[in-house]
C-alpha cells in the first residue's frame, strides 16, 4: 500500500514539474510541439524492411527446428519397432537429439531476440536524431511524446513531418 502511495506522489510531483517547464515555456513565447513516436517507429520504411528481414530469418530458424523435430519422430518410430536389444542405444540417440533441439530452440530465440534488440535501439537512435534536428532547426523548446500529451493542437504535431524526413533518408541511403 505505502509503494503504491509513493508512486502515485512520483507520478503526480512529475507531471507537476512537467506542467511548471511547459508553463515557463509558453510564458516566455516558447514553440513547443509534438509527435507520435510509436507511430513513426511502426511506419518507418527501415523499421518494415527490418522486420522482414527477422521475419524471413525466423522462418529459416523454424526449417531447421522442423528438421530436427522429423528426425526425432523417425528415430522414436524406429525404437518401436526394435527389440530389446537396441533400444537403450536408440533411446540414448533420441535424448541427443532432444537436447540439441533444446539447445537449438533456446539460441535461436535469443539470437532473434537480441537481433531485435539491437535493431529497435539502432531505429530509435536514428528517430531521436531526427527529433534533435527538427527541434534545433525550427527552434522548439520541447518536443513531446504524444502519450505524454492530454490535447494538442494538430498544427503542432510533427509526426507526419518527421515520419517523411526519415523515410526520405533511409531511401537515399539504399540507392
Amino acid at each position: 500500500m505505502r509503494s503504491a502511495i509513493s508512486r502515485v506522489v512520483a507520478i503526480l510531483f512529475l507531471v507537476s514539474v512537467s506542467l511548471g517547464a511547459v508553463n515557463l515555456a509558453f510564458a516566455a513565447g516558447e514553440k513547443i510541439a509534438y509527435m507520435d513516436l510509436a507511430k513513426i517507429f511502426d511506419e518507418y520504411n527501415k523499421t518494415k524492411d527490418l522486420d522482414k528481414q527477422l521475419e524471413n530469418k525466423g522462418t529459416a530458424k523454424q526449417a531447421e527446428r522442423d528438421k530436427l523435430v522429423a528426425e526425432i519422430k523417425k528415430l522414436k518410430d524406429e525404437l518401436e519397432l526394435m527389440g530389446d536389444k537396441g533400444k537403450e542405444a536408440k533411446q540414448a540417440a533420441i535424448d541427443e537429439k532432444i537436447k540439441k533441439l533444446q539447445d537449438f530452440d533456446r539460441e535461436s530465440r535469443d539470437a532473434l531476440r537480441k537481433e531485435r534488440d539491437d535493431m529497435a535501439r539502432q531505429i530509435l537512435k536514428e528517430i531521436k536524431d531526427t527529433i534533435d534536428e527538427v527541434g534545433k532547426k525550427e527552434g522548439y523548446f520541447l518536443i513531446l511524446d504524444s502519450r505524454a500529451i492530454l490535447y494538442g493542437k494538430e498544427s503542432d504535431d510533427l509526426t507526419n513531418g518527421i515520419l517523411k524526413m526519415l523515410n526520405d533518408k533511409y531511401a537515399k541511403g539504399k540507392k
